[in-house]
């Protein structure tokens, strides 16, 4: 393809993608304020968190009725229209991912094919470990974080800012979670090897529990512990997958062993003598082989 062609190429993805996740924030937009069979409605379980608190700390202006606050003309509307988009994208994350991996794919080969499809279905799946995880969490803290002015407040969260709380938190967790496969990624193309990942795993451990104290927006002890436990037992398990694939390599060129012994400038030997040519048979001859063949 020209030039011309692959920026055409470009703009039909983009577009397509772009038209799935306008397509999915519909989508999203329909189920915020409704069920969909069992599944609760997204406003239901978005909030969730913030009606698991305590009565004793939750402003409730009608018994029995957990509501955000709205402090501005259009809030809602613009909370809807937000969280509808981000489910959205995510919803339809197959459809849009496979444009961008449309375009990409003619300038891979198969092995980088095969790899690519398997680090992008498990990011994915880390993705969503992660954001539920910080579902999971987030009561927790913020229970915690409400709780630091005893009875002398009392929470009535504005929709605004706690929804994008909410977010933050669910892009925060599953980003980090991402960490452990790039670790794997660099491992296997041979930048970061078993070695260095074993002689620095305690400065690697230190720092993923600073990085959990400064990623969590809550700064909440709950959510930096639950970060930093879950990134240290995926990081450990991506330095042993390191560590079985260095083994793997070392031991398929120890039986290779073509350069063994020599330095980095002695070439090594190779067998120049011919080998026999075995002669054509009958079936070879009727086949149209020749000996070379």
């Amino acid at each position: 393809m020209t030039l011309r062609d692959h920026i055409y190429e470009l703009r039909h993805r983009l577009g397509l993608a772009i038209l799935f996740i306008l397509l999915g924030g519909v989508f999203g937009f329909v189920w915020f304020m409704t069920n969909i069979g069992p599944i609760p409605s997204l406003a239901d379980l978005i909030k969730g968190p913030y009606c698991q608190l305590p009565t004793s700390v939750r402003f409730e202006p009608q018994p029995g009725v957990c509501q955000l606050l709205q402090t501005k003309p259009f809030e809602a509307f613009l909370i809807t229209f937000k969280v509808g988009v981000a489910v959205g994208a995510v919803v339809t994350a197959p459809l849009w991912l496979y444009q961008v991996w449309a375009f990409i794919t003619p300038g891979l080969y198969a092995r980088e094919r095969r790899f690519a499809l398997t680090f992008v279905a498990a990011g994915s799946v880390l993705f969503l470990l992660g954001a539920l995880l910080a579902y999971f969490v987030v009561p927790k803290g913020l229970e915690v974080l409400v709780g630091f002015g005893g009875d002398l407040f009392i929470t009535a969260l504005a929709g605004n800012d706690y929804i994008s709380f909410i977010l933050v938190m669910l892009l925060i967790f599953g980003a980090c979670f991402e960490l452990p496969l790039l670790v794997v990624m660099l491992n296997l193309a041979g930048v970061l090897p078993y070695a260095v990942l074993k002689r620095s795993r305690r400065g690697i451990l230190f720092g993923v529990f600073v990085f959990a104290a400064f990623a969590t927006p809550g700064t909440d002890p709950i959510s930096m512990i639950a970060l930093a436990v879950a990134m240290t037992v995926l990081l450990e398990l991506a330095i042993q997958i390191a560590r079985v694939h260095d083994r793997r390599k070392a031991r398929r060129e120890a039986a290779e062993d073509l350069a063994a012994g020599l330095s980095d400038d002695e070439p090594t030997p190779m067998n120049y003598s011919p080998e026999p040519v075995q002669p054509s048979t009958a079936s070879d001859v009727r086949a149209g082989l020749d000996d070379v063949t």
